[in-house]
Protein backbone atom coordinates (compact mmCIF):
# COMPACT_ATOMS: atom_id res chain seq x y z
CA UNK A 1 0.00 0.00 0.00
CA UNK A 2 1.39 3.34 -0.98
CA UNK A 3 2.39 6.28 1.90
CA UNK A 4 1.40 9.63 1.91
CA UNK A 5 4.51 10.86 1.33
CA UNK A 6 5.03 8.79 -1.76
CA UNK A 7 1.81 10.27 -3.87
CA UNK A 8 3.28 13.31 -5.12
CA UNK A 9 6.40 11.19 -6.65
CA UNK A 10 3.49 8.65 -8.08
CA UNK A 11 1.70 11.46 -9.47
CA UNK A 12 5.00 13.27 -11.10
CA UNK A 13 5.79 10.19 -13.29
CA UNK A 14 2.25 9.15 -14.17
CA UNK A 15 2.19 12.59 -15.24
CA UNK A 16 5.08 12.05 -17.40
CA UNK A 17 4.61 9.08 -18.83
CA UNK A 18 1.21 10.26 -19.51
CA UNK A 19 3.13 13.55 -21.42
CA UNK A 20 5.42 10.71 -23.32
CA UNK A 21 2.77 8.37 -24.46
CA UNK A 22 0.76 12.09 -25.82
CA UNK A 23 2.62 11.43 -29.08
CA UNK A 24 0.61 7.98 -29.71
CA UNK A 25 -2.61 9.75 -28.97
CA UNK A 26 -1.85 12.08 -31.55
CA UNK A 27 -1.54 9.86 -34.08
CA UNK A 28 -4.49 7.55 -33.12
CA UNK A 29 -6.33 10.30 -33.77
CA UNK A 30 -4.93 11.29 -36.77
CA UNK A 31 -5.76 8.02 -38.03
CA UNK A 32 -9.55 8.05 -36.65
CA UNK A 33 -9.65 11.53 -38.57
CA UNK A 34 -8.65 10.50 -41.68
CA UNK A 35 -10.98 7.36 -41.51
CA UNK A 36 -13.77 7.52 -44.26
CA UNK A 37 -16.83 9.77 -44.29
CA UNK A 38 -19.20 9.11 -41.43
CA UNK A 39 -22.52 8.44 -42.60
CA UNK A 40 -25.95 8.96 -40.90
CA UNK A 41 -27.94 5.93 -40.15
CA UNK A 42 -31.62 6.33 -42.07
CA UNK A 43 -33.97 3.70 -40.32
CA UNK A 44 -35.87 1.50 -42.04
CA UNK A 45 -38.99 0.05 -40.76
CA UNK A 46 -38.48 -3.09 -39.26
CA UNK A 47 -41.90 -4.86 -40.58
CA UNK A 48 -39.91 -5.47 -43.83
CA UNK A 49 -37.61 -7.48 -42.45
CA UNK A 50 -37.25 -11.04 -40.09
CA UNK A 51 -34.81 -10.06 -37.65
CA UNK A 52 -33.23 -12.92 -36.11
CA UNK A 53 -30.19 -13.68 -34.25
CA UNK A 54 -28.38 -17.42 -33.27
CA UNK A 55 -26.11 -17.26 -29.94
CA UNK A 56 -24.80 -20.17 -27.89
CA UNK A 57 -23.98 -19.74 -24.13
CA UNK A 58 -21.19 -20.93 -22.57
CA UNK A 59 -23.15 -23.71 -20.19
CA UNK A 60 -20.81 -25.57 -17.84
CA UNK A 61 -22.31 -28.15 -15.62
CA UNK A 62 -19.77 -29.44 -13.26
CA UNK A 63 -19.33 -31.61 -10.28
CA UNK A 64 -15.47 -33.13 -10.48
CA UNK A 65 -14.71 -35.12 -11.99
CA UNK A 66 -17.70 -34.89 -14.37
CA UNK A 67 -18.00 -32.19 -16.52
CA UNK A 68 -20.41 -30.81 -19.12
CA UNK A 69 -20.51 -28.54 -21.68
CA UNK A 70 -23.84 -27.88 -22.97
CA UNK A 71 -23.79 -26.86 -26.57
CA UNK A 72 -27.67 -24.85 -27.33
CA UNK A 73 -27.83 -22.48 -30.12
CA UNK A 74 -31.30 -20.77 -30.27
CA UNK A 75 -32.47 -18.10 -32.48
CA UNK A 76 -34.15 -14.98 -31.26
CA UNK A 77 -37.32 -16.58 -31.29
CA UNK A 78 -36.25 -19.26 -28.68
CA UNK A 79 -36.45 -21.68 -31.02
CA UNK A 80 -33.28 -24.39 -30.86
CA UNK A 81 -31.32 -24.55 -33.56
CA UNK A 82 -28.74 -26.84 -32.23
CA UNK A 83 -28.32 -28.96 -29.05
CA UNK A 84 -25.66 -31.15 -28.29
CA UNK A 85 -23.83 -32.41 -24.47
CA UNK A 86 -19.85 -32.73 -24.38
CA UNK A 87 -17.00 -33.25 -21.77
CA UNK A 88 -13.74 -33.32 -22.27
CA UNK A 89 -13.10 -37.02 -21.86
CA UNK A 90 -15.61 -37.45 -25.14
CA UNK A 91 -14.27 -39.64 -27.91
CA UNK A 92 -13.43 -36.58 -30.66
CA UNK A 93 -13.65 -39.51 -33.32
CA UNK A 94 -16.85 -40.87 -32.39
CA UNK A 95 -18.19 -37.21 -31.86
CA UNK A 96 -16.96 -36.58 -35.63
CA UNK A 97 -18.89 -39.95 -36.78
CA UNK A 98 -21.93 -38.84 -34.90
CA UNK A 99 -22.08 -35.49 -37.26
CA UNK A 100 -22.86 -37.87 -40.19
CA UNK A 101 -25.83 -39.66 -38.69
CA UNK A 102 -28.79 -38.04 -39.55
CA UNK A 103 -31.55 -37.24 -37.41
CA UNK A 104 -34.66 -36.82 -38.47
CA UNK A 105 -34.12 -37.24 -42.13
CA UNK A 106 -31.35 -34.80 -41.87
CA UNK A 107 -27.62 -33.99 -40.56
CA UNK A 108 -26.96 -31.93 -37.72
CA UNK A 109 -25.76 -28.47 -38.52
CA UNK A 110 -21.81 -29.47 -38.22
CA UNK A 111 -22.11 -32.53 -40.17
CA UNK A 112 -23.57 -30.35 -43.30
CA UNK A 113 -21.10 -27.40 -43.18
CA UNK A 114 -18.24 -30.63 -42.91
CA UNK A 115 -19.80 -32.33 -45.97
CA UNK A 116 -20.05 -29.12 -48.13
CA UNK A 117 -16.17 -28.31 -46.76
CA UNK A 118 -15.20 -31.94 -47.71
CA UNK A 119 -13.44 -32.65 -44.24
CA UNK A 120 -14.52 -36.06 -42.70
CA UNK A 121 -13.72 -35.14 -39.37
CA UNK A 122 -13.66 -32.68 -36.81
CA UNK A 123 -9.81 -32.51 -36.51
CA UNK A 124 -9.64 -31.71 -39.86
CA UNK A 125 -11.78 -29.06 -40.09
CA UNK A 126 -10.17 -27.41 -36.96
CA UNK A 127 -6.72 -28.28 -35.76
CA UNK A 128 -7.62 -26.89 -32.17
CA UNK A 129 -10.33 -30.11 -31.76
CA UNK A 130 -7.77 -32.63 -30.41
CA UNK A 131 -7.93 -34.06 -26.98
CA UNK A 132 -4.58 -32.46 -26.05
CA UNK A 133 -5.99 -29.39 -26.19
CA UNK A 134 -7.98 -28.78 -22.66
CA UNK A 135 -10.12 -25.96 -24.23
CA UNK A 136 -11.81 -28.62 -27.39
CA UNK A 137 -15.22 -28.07 -26.12
CA UNK A 138 -15.67 -24.60 -26.08
CA UNK A 139 -13.96 -25.26 -29.94
CA UNK A 140 -16.57 -27.63 -30.19
CA UNK A 141 -19.56 -25.15 -29.58
CA UNK A 142 -17.99 -22.58 -31.57
CA UNK A 143 -18.35 -24.68 -34.83
CA UNK A 144 -21.49 -25.46 -33.74
CA UNK A 145 -22.44 -21.94 -33.80
CA UNK A 146 -21.27 -21.11 -37.26
CA UNK A 147 -22.69 -24.26 -39.05
CA UNK A 148 -26.27 -23.58 -37.05
CA UNK A 149 -25.33 -19.82 -39.54
CA UNK A 150 -24.39 -21.90 -42.59
CA UNK A 151 -27.70 -24.16 -42.37
CA UNK A 152 -30.02 -21.26 -41.79
CA UNK A 153 -28.49 -19.40 -44.79
CA UNK A 154 -28.56 -22.87 -47.01
CA UNK A 155 -31.32 -24.69 -45.89
CA UNK A 156 -34.42 -21.93 -44.83
CA UNK A 157 -36.11 -20.63 -46.89
CA UNK A 158 -37.50 -16.76 -46.01
CA UNK A 159 -40.64 -15.32 -46.84
CA UNK A 160 -39.22 -11.71 -46.99
CA UNK A 161 -35.51 -9.79 -46.80
CA UNK A 162 -33.77 -11.34 -43.59
CA UNK A 163 -30.60 -9.83 -41.92
CA UNK A 164 -29.05 -12.36 -39.48
CA UNK A 165 -27.04 -11.23 -36.64
CA UNK A 166 -24.05 -13.47 -34.55
CA UNK A 167 -23.03 -12.45 -31.09
CA UNK A 168 -19.51 -11.35 -32.22
CA UNK A 169 -17.35 -10.73 -35.38
CA UNK A 170 -17.22 -12.57 -38.90
CA UNK A 171 -13.84 -13.76 -38.21
CA UNK A 172 -12.52 -17.10 -36.47
CA UNK A 173 -9.04 -18.76 -35.83
CA UNK A 174 -10.83 -21.90 -35.10
CA UNK A 175 -10.95 -23.24 -38.82
CA UNK A 176 -8.07 -25.35 -40.12
CA UNK A 177 -6.44 -23.47 -43.39
CA UNK A 178 -8.39 -21.86 -45.76
CA UNK A 179 -11.82 -23.61 -44.69
CA UNK A 180 -13.10 -20.64 -43.12
CA UNK A 181 -12.73 -18.63 -46.32
CA UNK A 182 -13.90 -21.45 -48.04
CA UNK A 183 -17.28 -21.07 -46.27
CA UNK A 184 -17.85 -17.87 -46.67
CA UNK A 185 -17.81 -18.69 -50.85
CA UNK A 186 -20.17 -20.80 -50.09
CA UNK A 187 -22.39 -18.33 -47.94
CA UNK A 188 -21.95 -16.02 -50.66
CA UNK A 189 -23.45 -18.59 -53.72
CA UNK A 190 -26.16 -19.86 -51.64
CA UNK A 191 -27.08 -15.89 -50.61
CA UNK A 192 -27.01 -15.39 -54.06
CA UNK A 193 -29.42 -18.18 -54.71
CA UNK A 194 -32.04 -16.95 -52.35
CA UNK A 195 -32.17 -13.44 -54.50
CA UNK A 196 -31.97 -15.27 -57.88
CA UNK A 197 -34.83 -18.10 -57.07
CA UNK A 198 -36.77 -15.75 -54.17
CA UNK A 199 -35.82 -12.66 -55.02
CA UNK A 200 -35.27 -12.09 -51.08
CA UNK A 201 -32.32 -10.50 -49.73
CA UNK A 202 -30.49 -12.12 -46.86
CA UNK A 203 -27.79 -10.06 -45.05
CA UNK A 204 -25.48 -11.48 -42.40
CA UNK A 205 -23.94 -9.26 -39.59
CA UNK A 206 -21.30 -10.19 -36.82
CA UNK A 207 -21.57 -7.42 -33.86
CA UNK A 208 -19.16 -6.92 -31.18
CA UNK A 209 -19.54 -5.64 -27.91
CA UNK A 210 -16.19 -5.78 -27.20
CA UNK A 211 -12.97 -5.59 -30.43
CA UNK A 212 -9.19 -4.33 -29.70
CA UNK A 213 -9.50 -2.31 -32.20
CA UNK A 214 -12.02 -0.35 -30.60
CA UNK A 215 -10.66 -0.19 -27.92
CA UNK A 216 -7.36 1.06 -28.82
CA UNK A 217 -9.09 4.33 -30.53
CA UNK A 218 -12.11 4.61 -28.12
CA UNK A 219 -10.16 7.81 -26.55
CA UNK A 220 -9.13 8.94 -29.98
CA UNK A 221 -13.16 8.44 -31.48
CA UNK A 222 -14.32 10.64 -28.58
CA UNK A 223 -11.94 12.90 -28.57
CA UNK A 224 -12.16 13.86 -32.45
CA UNK A 225 -15.76 13.62 -32.20
CA UNK A 226 -16.06 11.72 -35.20
CA UNK A 227 -19.71 11.17 -34.06
CA UNK A 228 -20.16 14.35 -32.91
CA UNK A 229 -24.09 14.69 -35.49
CA UNK A 230 -26.85 14.45 -33.14
CA UNK A 231 -28.05 11.04 -35.24
CA UNK A 232 -27.23 7.73 -35.42
CA UNK A 233 -24.55 6.88 -37.78
CA UNK A 234 -21.60 4.55 -39.00
CA UNK A 235 -18.02 4.20 -40.52
CA UNK A 236 -16.12 2.08 -42.66
CA UNK A 237 -12.61 1.17 -40.73
CA UNK A 238 -9.48 1.02 -42.79
CA UNK A 239 -7.55 -1.91 -43.15
CA UNK A 240 -4.78 0.07 -41.76
CA UNK A 241 -6.29 0.92 -38.34
CA UNK A 242 -6.85 -2.84 -37.76
CA UNK A 243 -3.46 -3.84 -39.06
CA UNK A 244 -2.19 -1.51 -36.36
CA UNK A 245 -4.02 -3.32 -33.35
CA UNK A 246 -3.93 -6.85 -34.92
CA UNK A 247 -0.97 -8.41 -35.60
CA UNK A 248 -2.29 -11.48 -37.22
CA UNK A 249 -2.54 -10.07 -40.47
CA UNK A 250 -4.90 -13.20 -41.79
CA UNK A 251 -7.25 -12.21 -39.18
CA UNK A 252 -7.55 -8.52 -41.25
CA UNK A 253 -7.20 -9.74 -45.08
CA UNK A 254 -10.27 -9.52 -47.21
CA UNK A 255 -11.27 -12.49 -48.32
CA UNK A 256 -11.99 -11.21 -51.69
CA UNK A 257 -7.86 -10.24 -51.33
CA UNK A 258 -6.09 -12.76 -54.16
CA UNK A 259 -3.12 -10.92 -54.09
CA UNK A 260 -0.23 -12.87 -54.03
CA UNK A 261 1.38 -14.37 -50.52
CA UNK A 262 -0.54 -16.35 -48.12
CA UNK A 263 -4.05 -16.49 -48.83
CA UNK A 264 -6.95 -15.08 -46.58
CA UNK A 265 -7.68 -17.28 -44.05
CA UNK A 266 -9.51 -15.89 -40.52
CA UNK A 267 -11.93 -13.17 -41.83
CA UNK A 268 -14.97 -12.76 -43.81
CA UNK A 269 -15.87 -9.63 -42.49
CA UNK A 270 -15.89 -5.55 -43.65
CA UNK A 271 -15.26 -3.96 -40.26
CA UNK A 272 -17.28 -0.80 -39.23
CA UNK A 273 -18.01 1.24 -36.09
CA UNK A 274 -21.67 2.10 -35.26
CA UNK A 275 -23.25 4.45 -32.68
CA UNK A 276 -27.36 3.62 -33.07
CA UNK A 277 -28.20 6.00 -30.21
CA UNK A 278 -27.64 10.17 -30.90
CA UNK A 279 -25.80 11.34 -27.88
CA UNK A 280 -22.01 11.72 -27.87
CA UNK A 281 -22.05 8.99 -24.53
CA UNK A 282 -24.07 6.44 -26.58
CA UNK A 283 -22.37 3.15 -27.29
CA UNK A 284 -19.98 2.56 -29.80
CA UNK A 285 -20.08 -1.20 -31.44
CA UNK A 286 -17.80 -3.28 -33.83
CA UNK A 287 -19.75 -4.35 -36.40
CA UNK A 288 -18.68 -6.95 -39.33
CA UNK A 289 -20.52 -6.24 -42.73
CA UNK A 290 -20.23 -9.88 -44.75
CA UNK A 291 -17.69 -8.51 -47.07
CA UNK A 292 -19.82 -8.88 -50.35
CA UNK A 293 -22.46 -7.15 -48.76
CA UNK A 294 -20.60 -3.95 -47.85
CA UNK A 295 -21.78 -2.09 -50.57
CA UNK A 296 -25.70 -2.81 -48.82
CA UNK A 297 -24.17 -0.87 -45.21
CA UNK A 298 -26.80 2.21 -45.40
CA UNK A 299 -29.80 -1.05 -45.85
CA UNK A 300 -27.97 -3.33 -43.10
CA UNK A 301 -27.33 -0.41 -40.25
CA UNK A 302 -30.85 0.83 -41.42
CA UNK A 303 -32.74 -2.31 -39.90
CA UNK A 304 -29.83 -3.09 -37.05
CA UNK A 305 -31.58 0.81 -36.05
CA UNK A 306 -34.41 -0.23 -35.38
CA UNK A 307 -33.29 -3.35 -33.46
CA UNK A 308 -31.45 -1.78 -31.52
CA UNK A 309 -33.27 0.92 -29.97
CA UNK A 310 -35.76 -1.60 -28.76
CA UNK A 311 -32.44 -3.27 -26.75
CA UNK A 312 -32.48 -4.09 -23.59
CA UNK A 313 -31.39 -4.39 -20.94
CA UNK A 314 -28.39 -3.54 -22.49
CA UNK A 315 -28.96 -0.16 -24.69
CA UNK A 316 -28.76 0.65 -28.38
CA UNK A 317 -27.15 -3.06 -28.73
CA UNK A 318 -29.43 -4.90 -31.17
CA UNK A 319 -32.44 -6.78 -29.14
CA UNK A 320 -32.77 -9.59 -31.44
CA UNK A 321 -29.16 -10.68 -29.94
CA UNK A 322 -30.25 -10.03 -26.68
CA UNK A 323 -33.28 -12.52 -27.25
CA UNK A 324 -30.84 -15.01 -28.50
CA UNK A 325 -28.99 -15.30 -25.56
CA UNK A 326 -31.26 -15.48 -22.84
CA UNK A 327 -32.70 -18.43 -24.86
CA UNK A 328 -29.87 -19.75 -25.24
CA UNK A 329 -28.45 -19.88 -21.64
CA UNK A 330 -28.62 -22.87 -19.18
CA UNK A 331 -30.06 -20.88 -15.60
CA UNK A 332 -31.94 -20.81 -12.99
CA UNK A 333 -35.14 -24.31 -13.48
CA UNK A 334 -33.03 -25.35 -16.37
CA UNK A 335 -29.65 -25.61 -14.70
CA UNK A 336 -31.16 -27.32 -11.24
CA UNK A 337 -32.53 -29.66 -13.77
CA UNK A 338 -29.23 -30.41 -15.78
CA UNK A 339 -27.64 -30.95 -12.32
CA UNK A 340 -30.13 -33.19 -11.17
CA UNK A 341 -29.58 -35.30 -14.37
CA UNK A 342 -25.70 -35.12 -14.27
CA UNK A 343 -26.64 -36.34 -10.21
CA UNK A 344 -28.59 -39.47 -11.43
CA UNK A 345 -26.31 -40.52 -14.07
CA UNK A 346 -23.08 -40.35 -11.47
CA UNK A 347 -25.13 -42.21 -8.92
CA UNK A 348 -26.49 -44.65 -11.26
CA UNK A 349 -22.75 -44.97 -12.66
CA UNK A 350 -21.24 -45.93 -8.75
CA UNK A 351 -24.48 -48.27 -8.13
CA UNK A 352 -26.77 -48.09 -5.26
CA UNK A 353 -24.14 -48.89 -2.49
CA UNK A 354 -22.40 -45.56 -3.21
CA UNK A 355 -24.98 -43.70 -4.50
CA UNK A 356 -25.59 -42.02 -1.02
CA UNK A 357 -21.95 -41.07 -0.66
CA UNK A 358 -22.92 -38.39 -3.47
CA UNK A 359 -26.11 -37.27 -2.36
CA UNK A 360 -24.18 -36.43 0.82
CA UNK A 361 -21.20 -34.52 -1.11
CA UNK A 362 -24.00 -32.46 -3.20
CA UNK A 363 -25.47 -31.53 0.11
CA UNK A 364 -22.49 -30.81 1.38
CA UNK A 365 -21.36 -28.62 -1.48
CA UNK A 366 -24.31 -26.55 -1.70
CA UNK A 367 -24.53 -25.75 1.68
CA UNK A 368 -21.29 -23.98 1.66
CA UNK A 369 -22.22 -21.92 -1.44
CA UNK A 370 -25.50 -21.03 0.08
CA UNK A 371 -23.85 -18.23 2.26
CA UNK A 372 -22.45 -16.46 -0.70
CA UNK A 373 -25.89 -16.20 -2.56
Amino acid sequence: MFQTEQFPQLRRLIAEQAARDRAELDRLMAQVRAMGPVRIIKPRSATSVALMAADGGNNQVTFNPFYLQVVRVVDSYGKELCLDVVSSSTDIGELSRQQFEERDGKLPPLGRLMRDLEVNDLHELSPMMNWKSAGWVLVYRELCEWATLYELICSRRFAQDTLLVRDGLLRSKVFRGTLFVEMYRLIKQHIERIYREDRRHVWLVGLAKKSEVLEQYRLAISLSRVFERGSPCFVAVPEEMQRHVIRWVEYVRSPEDDSSGEKPKFNMGAMHFARFGTRSGDPVWTVDLLECQKADAQVVFGYLLADAVAGFPIPFYPNSIQQADSHSRVADLDLDIIEDNLIEAIRDQVGPELAPIIDQLRLATDVAARRYE
